[in-house]
């Protein structure tokens, strides 16, 4: 199963009045996650949409496991885990430096068509990639703005 990394730098905006990452931004690493995976693999979410596709989130779940706080090197693991007809499904671990998983979680995104909003089945070039992806071996690795 190919494994994409992305790391993110902790930002203050990041944090809540703690001094924590506030909750609601792991699903935000997740988004950088998911985006650079497609990135690494010769496409992106753009590229898409100008093919008259997006991909929206349907369904998200996050597993708290430690905190992360500002300035903190995070490194988001992404990978897909299922191929639908119209649906595609990731799954994420973040962990920090030393290596210590602080979340875990999944997403499904639904693919709609642009001019109607309405569902419509993958493109057959993203089943591919993914299927493709999915199948494969871990590896590429990319830095993330953060």
């Amino acid at each position: 199963m190919h494994i994409h990394e992305t790391q993110i730098r902790v930002l203050y905006a990041h944090t809540d009045k703690a001094g924590v990452v506030y909750y609601a931004n792991y699903l935000t690493f997740f988004e950088v996650g998911r985006t650079e995976y497609m990135r690494a693999l010769g496409r992106s979410y753009a590229d898409f949409e100008r093919e008259g596709i997006i991909l929206t989130v349907t369904e998200a779940m996050v597993r708290y496991l430690s905190p992360a706080w500002y300035d903190d090197l995070l490194t988001v693991r992404t990978r897909v885990t299922r191929v639908r007809r119209t649906r595609l499904d990731f799954a994420y671990e973040i962990v920090n430096a030393a290596g210590r998983r602080l979340c875990e979680g999944t997403t499904v995104l639904g693919c709609l068509e642009v001019a109607t909003k309405r569902p419509r089945e993958l493109p057959e070039s993203l089943r591919a990639m993914m299927e493709g992806a999915s199948a494969g071996a871990t590896g590429a690795s990319s830095p993330a703005p953060g």
